[in-house]
């Protein structure tokens, strides 16, 4: 049975699929009609970000059942299209958590402690000591909006910081053992309470634009906001008003909306930092989604009929 591995992935990976005698294509970069060319004779397809299996896609490639993701989020996986097809839809959400949550953690840092700008400065021969006093992490108040595994993770590191965590999250029916001491609220009722809002959740209909004009509106002035999930989640031109109003003290982010942003007005404000889309950037989350997607594709391909 042939796949297609569509973007880069960890050659663990691409091994384990061969010693279990799948024949594994490497081509990436490959975009509606010559992906749908590509996929001719394919049982799978292995993804990261960039590849998008749209309708069109889809119905292009007759003979693939299964599509696994290596990472989180499956927005640019055409769902609908894909049940019509009857094929199996993948994906690796818990092997991104710890990289995502220690990015999440960094640009808290990085933005208190004004990291970016004081090394810029001091590459250009500035010694700025004065000018970048900081505060520190220890006593904010931390809210989490979602609090599946890559929200718990960031609360294990923000609560060694000595940080107070609360959390929304409505889809949890239960709170999770061991994660007593983080506060369950509901999101109006928390966002005016945080010093930081951190947020993680996966873009849906349902959270596409969660945070817009008027939850922004609640967030203290002296709040700062970071965005390691989705850009879409967050209404950017609200958040540029905000800034720009002094009505939020500043932003991280990871993810925007359109990537790349291309030459965005956030980008080019002083209180704002970015980073394009590390948060599963790491050699170990790499590795954990390239073996794990491999180990679905292996089952899948091995369970359907031939």
């Amino acid at each position: 049975m042939k796949v297609l591995v569509a973007d880069r992935l960890d050659a663990a990976a691409v091994e384990r699929m061969r010693a279990a005698g799948i024949e594994v294509v490497e081509r990436t970069g490959l975009q509606g009609a010559t992906l749908g060319e590509a996929l001719q004779g394919c049982r799978a397809i292995v993804i990261r970000g960039a590849t998008r299996v749209t309708g069109e896609v889809l119905r292009a490639a007759p003979s693939l059942k299964v599509v696994v993701r290596a990472g989180t989020g499956l927005d640019n996986v055409d769902l609908g299209e894909a049940r019509r097809h009857a094929v199996a839809v993948f994906n690796t959400p818990g092997a991104n958590a710890v990289s995502v949550a220690e990015l999440t953690m960094a640009m808290m840092l990085a933005l208190e402690r004004h990291i970016p700008q004081a090394a810029a400065d001091l590459a250009h021969g500035r010694w700025e000591k004065a000018k970048y006093t900081g505060r520190e992490l220890s006593g904010q108040r931390l809210g989490l909006i979602g609090f599946g595994r890559v929200g718990r993770e960031v609360a294990k590191r923000a609560l060694a910081f000595e940080m107070e965590v609360w959390a929304s999250d409505p889809l949890l029916t239960h709170w999770p053992q061991g994660f007593e001491s983080v506060r369950r609220a509901i999101l109006e009722q928390m966002l005016p309470e945080v010093d930081v809002l951190s947020i993680h959740v996966p873009m849906s209909p349902d959270t596409r634009g969660l945070l817009g004009p008027n939850q922004i509106s609640l967030l203290r002035p002296s709040a700062v906001l970071v965005n390691c999930s989705r850009g879409g989640i967050v209404d950017e031109p609200a958040l540029l008003q905000a800034l720009l109003d002094k009505r939020l003290r500043g932003a991280a982010l990871d993810v925007f909306a359109t990537e790349p942003p291309g030459e965005h007005p956030l980008l080019k404000l002083p209180n704002v930092i970015a980073t394009p889309h590390l948060g599963a950037s790491t050699a170990e989350a790499q590795r954990r989604a390239g073996l794990e997607a491999a180990d679905i594709v292996i089952e899948a391909l091995s369970s359907a009929p031939k």
